[in-house]
Formats: structure tokens, C-alpha cells, sequence
């Protein structure tokens, strides 16, 4: 096999962890390297990631028809009600509108979306080209908001402006300006937000099934299956829960400091790490020591019954390896802790969005040998894959032709899984997909394992 190398510049974003190598030092939080077709997506999709699963509210994109791709086809987040987040808009720009501006277009577009589907607030995202003409959405918004009445929320998300993660950042201010707008005054002193939650497969009713079981009430996922009434009254709850750190962090910071709502990290997937969040949580209520009793029933119920399933499961897995690169580092944690209560070992980590604590973290957590990358691409996901051997490949939609092009074994841990992966039974559905997908007889006929080309 022809050696596969690492692009210049590249260099500092990659680590092994092994005896004698220089201090860890991972290069992170930059802008992807010109030409090396990065796994991220831009500004627009990062605030669409964050967005979009508010289901009762207007998603309008503002720019060329061809950045509404983002539709529910390609990224689930399912809803308990209505599923107006299901449709996609665009204002369609065209090259008469690029050159005179699209602020008119953009204008009647709203008040007809509006008027026909009676949406609780609208969204208006900024691609691109709107950053370059220049385009004031906010006055549209706010002209609009004056006619109509309901919230109109500009969300600047031109995709030249940095990556992902300034998306994500864009979709949270865009969050703040509805929060602290809902009456709050029924609201549980034992009561949490859920932030960074996307209810990609139904995930969100499952944790909130567990948070409610030990008696704490959910004001708002954001914004898994979420509503623009909830998140106006997000300012009511008592502690925020952050999942996804790497979206929704800021959110969290900025409500500690307006409204001085504390917030946790925590993740649900994995044993280890659910019930930790259910922990974390009970603890930030000591004065009612029953919702920690009633927690501790929680984990001990759902662990009694998934534990003897997973053993089955050990007996196949122990002694596979893994590569992992999914968006956000605090998933990758709980990914490797999940891994191992099977006997699997991980010989590739990384993330698109982590930042040098993160990866301080997960070099501590690796295994000797095992490659940590920051905002990887297919060449160097191939080459580590290859020369690490890895069985599986967990990834998201741009990397599973990348597996199946290597013969390896794939596991979507991403957007557009159907299938829920959090909390217990999420950990059941996520090994049996290991399993199924690393010992699948089909492997036998791929290059890599012997077969032909």
C-alpha cells in the first residue's frame, strides 16, 4: 500500500499518544486548511444544526436556493406536535437580486410565510452572499416583527465568516433574544433546562421521561422537539443542562450572567456518563434528597437490565478497534467509555469543534498509540484507519463513505440516524449497531479484508 501523508500545514492538529513524543500541544479552534476538503460545514449549518428543531417556528434562508438544503430529510429532529421546521424556505436569490439587493424579496417573502402558516416567531438566516451585498436584515426583521407580532429573529450565519462553531455561537444570540420573554411565575423550583439536546431520534423525550421520573420539571429542551414558548420562559428554570458543549455553552453562559441560572455539562450517552447526568442534576438539590434517592432507582432499574445484554455483546467485540470523529469532543469521551464496557479500544479520536481542553482530556483518557485529530479530512481519516487497523468507523454522513470505501465496519453517531443512542436504552441500540456492523459477514469481500477489487 502506498504510504498516505499528511498535508503541509496540517501537522499541529494531529498527536499520537506514545512514549518520547514531544509535549501535547494540539493546534485547534482555526479555520480549516484552504484545500483540504475539511469535514467541518459552515457558519449557515451550524446555526441550522441549533435552530431548526424549534418546530413551531418560521426557517426562512435567505440567499441562493442552494444553501436551503438543510431540509428534515437529511437532518432529523422529530416532533411531539407541530412540524413546521419539516419545510424549508428560501428566498431564492437570483443574479437580478444579488446585483439591485434582496431586502424587498426577502420582505414579502416573510409576510406571505407568516400569514399562510401562523408561525410563534421566524428565523432568518444570512448566507453568503448576503454578507457580500450587504443586505440589512435586521431592519426587515424588525419591520416585520413591528407588522406582524410575533418575534423576527435574524441570525447572521454568512458561511465565509469561520466555521461550525460560529454558527453555533450566531444560533444562541439569535436564543437569547427570546428568552426572558415568557411568564415564569408556575414554574418548579426543582426545574431544568435541557440545552444542546436536538431530538435527533426521539432522545429528548427519553432523558426527559428520567428527569421527570425523579421529580424535576423540564421547562425547555433546547431545542430538541422545542417550542418558542418554552424557550421564552427559559429563564425560569433553576440549573441548565448542557449537552452538546460545543453549542451550546455560550447560551448557557450568557443566562448564568443576565438571569444567574448555574449551568452542568454532562452527556447521555453511555452507562458511565447517564447517570452521572442524572446525578449531577439531583445533587444541585440537596434540600429535596428524594429526587437522589429516586435517581439512584432510576440507574439501578435500567443497569440491571442492560448490563447481562452488553456482556453477549463483549464476547464478540473484545479485542476490536475503533475510530472515532464526530462534531463535538465531549461526545468522544463517553463514545470511548462505551467502547470499552464492550472490550473495544479506540485507536483514532477526534472532533470537528474541540478545543485545547478538550483535547487535553482526551489524552489523558486515550489508550498508548491512539491518534488524536482536530478538524480531520478523508485523507487523514484513510491513512489512520489503515495504519491502526480500526474495525469501525463512528462518524457522521460525510465519513461513512469513507469507511465503506476501506472495507471498515460504520456507525452513524451524527444527525441523520433514526434511531435513538442516548440515555440506557440508546446505549443498547448503539452496541447492537457495533456489533451488527463489525461482524457483518459482508467484510469478508472487501479489499481490505482479503477480498477483491
Amino acid at each position: 500500500m502506498e504510504q498516505i501523508g499528511i498535508l503541509e500545514g496540517r501537522e499541529k492538529q494531529i498527536f499520537e499518544k506514545k512514549e518520547g513524543a514531544a509535549a501535547f500541544d494540539i493546534s485547534c479552534e482555526k479555520t480549516s486548511l484552504s484545500g483540504s476538503v475539511s469535514q467541518r460545514a459552515c457558519v449557515f449549518c451550524g446555526s441550522r444544526v441549533v435552530l431548526y428543531p424549534v418546530a413551531d417556528a418560521l426557517h426562512l434562508v435567505h440567499g441562493p436556493i442552494g444553501c436551503a438544503a438543510y431540509t428534515w430529510d437529511i437532518r432529523g429532529s422529530v416532533s411531539s406536535g407541530p412540524e413546521l421546521h419539516r419545510l424549508s424556505f428560501s428566498t431564492d436569490l437570483q443574479e437580478m437580486d444579488v446585483i439591485y439587493g434582496g431586502e424587498k424579496k426577502l420582505y414579502l417573502s416573510l409576510i406571505e410565510l407568516i400569514e399562510k402558516f401562523s408561525p410563534k416567531a421566524a428565523f432568518i438566516y444570512s448566507t453568503c452572499i448576503i454578507g457580500l451585498i450587504g443586505d440589512d436584515i435586521d431592519a426587515v426583521c424588525r419591520k416585520v416583527q413591528q407588522e406582524t407580532g410575533i418575534p423576527v429573529l435574524p441570525v447572521h450565519s454568512e458561511g465565509f465568516k469561520g466555521t461550525k462553531k460560529d454558527g453555533y455561537k450566531a444560533a444562541c444570540t439569535a436564543l437569547m433574544k427570546l428568552v426572558g420573554t415568557g411568564p415564569i411565575e408556575d414554574i418548579s423550583p426543582y426545574s431544568i433546562n435541557i440545552l444542546g439536546e436536538f431530538n435527533l431520534a426521539g432522545e429528548a423525550w427519553i432523558i426527559r421521561k428520567y428527569y421527570e421520573e425523579m421529580g424535576i420539571e423540564v421547562v425547555s429542551t433546547m431545542t430538541g422537539d422545542g417550542r418558542v414558548g418554552a424557550v421564552r420562559r427559559a429563564h425560569g428554570a433553576k440549573l441548565n443542562v448542557v449537552q452538546c458543549s460545543g453549542s451550546m455553552t455560550s447560551l448557557a453562559k450568557d443566562m448564568e450572567e443576565k438571569y444567574g441560572i448555574p449551568y452542568i455539562r454532562v452527556s447521555y450517552f453511555g452507562i458511565e456518563d447517564m447517570a452521572a447526568a442524572l446525578y449531577d442534576v439531583a445533587k444541585h438539590f440537596p434540600d429535596r434528597p428524594e429526587i437522589m434517592e429516586k435517581a439512584r432507582e432510576i440507574v439501578s432499574r435500567e443497569v440491571k437490565t442492560l448490563y447481562p445484554e452488553l456482556q453477549k455483546f463483549k464476547q464478540a467485540l473484545s479485542g476490536k478497534k475503533a475510530a472515532i470523529y464526530v462534531g463535538g469532543a465531549f461526545k468522544t469521551f463517553s463514545l470511548i467509555k462505551a467502547l470499552r464496557s464492550v472490550g473495544m479500544s479506540v485507536v483514532l479520536a477526534g472532533s470537528q469543534t474541540g478545543n485545547k481542553d478538550d483535547y487535553l482530556a482526551l489524552k489523558e483518557m486515550c489508550d498508548e498509540g491512539t491518534v488524536i485529530v482536530d478538524d480531520s479530512n478523508p485523507v487523514e481519516l484513510s491513512k489512520f484507519i489503515l495504519e491502526k487497523e480500526a474495525d469501525l468507523l463512528i462518524g457522521g454522513v460525510k465519513e461513512r463513505p469513507i469507511a465503506f470505501k476501506l472495507g471498515v465496519a460504520f456507525c452513524d453517531h451524527n444527525h441523520e440516524r433514526k434511531i435513538p443512542l442516548a440515555g440506557f436504552e440508546g446505549m443498547y441500540n448503539f452496541i447492537l449497531e457495533v456489533y451488527q456492523s463489525v461482524l457483518s459477514p459482508v467484510w469478508q469481500f472487501a479489499p481490505r479484508k482479503g477480498g477483491s477489487l
